[in-house]
């Protein structure tokens, strides 16, 4: 009788041999597959180019707040809310549920109300009566305050100090309050600068589903969002750490209102802006800059104090730390550009100055 057994245990063995190898080749794999999706997320944390101040306004509301939370959390950010102190008070466990999902939660008054008309007693029930009811709810009263339609004056601003809060306004209007699609949304989010602030709102579907899109594109810009500080308004780093901009100062005598031609810089040419009226509101209005002389231009716009420039278009803009002074380069929609000025109530026209690129 032929005894098999050997033959058996030596083709076990090699069997189970080439298992194990294939098992090691497959983690192997697996391994570099993992390496190369986790690469892209590393880079996606990188805060390089600064930080940019994502807030969202009049909430909290039970039809939305909760979806904005998780939309903003899915996608790696964090935002200041800032609250409305009805809302806060009839809703406080959505108040916990902001600070819960690591966001810095702002006064944004009581009731909503045009604040410049009032006394400096009724502004101040306004901004003590919301501080309290967030305190309530969260255990801690707000640093920050940004004021209902960006409309602000001395009175308000020595209440603002009284309550040890930091009054907050936006570079950028993402316009979701006047009908905004996604993509319009989006697109303002793209103008963000290191330090800057966007004016968002917490009730519209179309700010909601802006959110993927706005994390894509400040990844692609490494920059990231970050927190507000309580002694500038400029976004800065979670900690308080990283790039900040320089405090915005008072800043230089407007030009007087009307359309000033201003003539260009020293050397390679001439060439000069001459500034229109567009439409205007209570709290803001348009201006339109043509330059004349060459395509290939510089336009530097300096506003002052309390003005922000919180739109614009047909150009491309960048700004100095300050983010009083903005200047204009063509983006191949012609010589003439736009943009719109939060007047604060100082409503005289920016200074101009034109030069060849």
């Amino acid at each position: 009788m032929i005894d098999t057994t050997a033959g058996y245990v030596r083709g076990r063995n090699r069997r189970s041999r080439i298992r194990n190898a294939f098992i090691l080749t497959v983690i192997a794999a697996l391994g570099t597959a993992l390496a190369v999706i986790v690469s892209p997320m590393a880079r996606a944390a990188d805060c390089s180019a600064g930080y940019v101040g994502l807030t969202y306004d009049d909430g909290p509301n039970p039809s939305n707040t909760t979806n904005l939370l998780n939309a903003l959390r899915q996608n790696g950010l964090r935002a200041t809310m800032f609250n409305t102190g009805q809302n806060a008070q009839n809703n406080q466990a959505l108040v916990r549920a902001q600070r819960d999902a690591g966001m810095w939660i702002g006064n944004h008054s009581y009731t909503h109300p045009h604040m410049t008309g009032m006394s400096s007693s009724q502004m101040q029930s306004e901004l003590q009566r919301t501080q309290q009811a967030i305190q309530q709810a969260t255990g801690t009263a707000p640093r920050l305050f940004r004021p209902p339609f960006g409309e602000t004056n001395a009175t308000l601003r020595s209440v603002e100090q009284q309550l040890g809060l930091t009054e907050v306004l936006w570079d950028v209007d993402s316009q979701d309050w006047n009908g905004a699609s996604t993509a319009q949304i989006v697109q303002a989010a793209g103008r963000l600068q290191n330090g800057q602030v966007i004016l968002m709102h917490d009730q519209y579907a179309t700010t909601l589903n802006a959110i993927p899109q706005i994390a894509a594109n400040l990844s692609s810009r490494n920059l990231c969002a970050g927190m507000i500080s309580t002694s500038t308004g400029r976004a800065v780093a979670p900690d308080g750490g990283g790039p900040s901009p320089t405090p915005t100062p008072t800043g230089p005598t407007p030009t007087p209102t009307g359309p000033t031609p201003t003539p260009t810089g020293p050397g390679g040419g001439t060439c000069t802006v001459t500034l229109s009226q567009g439409s205007q509101w209570s709290d803001r209005f348009n201006l339109s800059a043509t330059v004349s002389g060459t395509s290939n231009w510089i336009v530097t716009v300096t506003v002052s104090s309390p003005q922000r420039i919180i739109n614009t278009w047909n150009g491309t803009a960048t700004w100095d730390g300050s983010g009083n002074v903005m200047t204009m380069r063509p983006n191949g929609s012609g010589n003439t550009f736009g943009f719109t000025i939060q007047h604060g109530g100082n409503r005289n026209w920016p200074s101009t100055s034109c030069r060849v690129g």
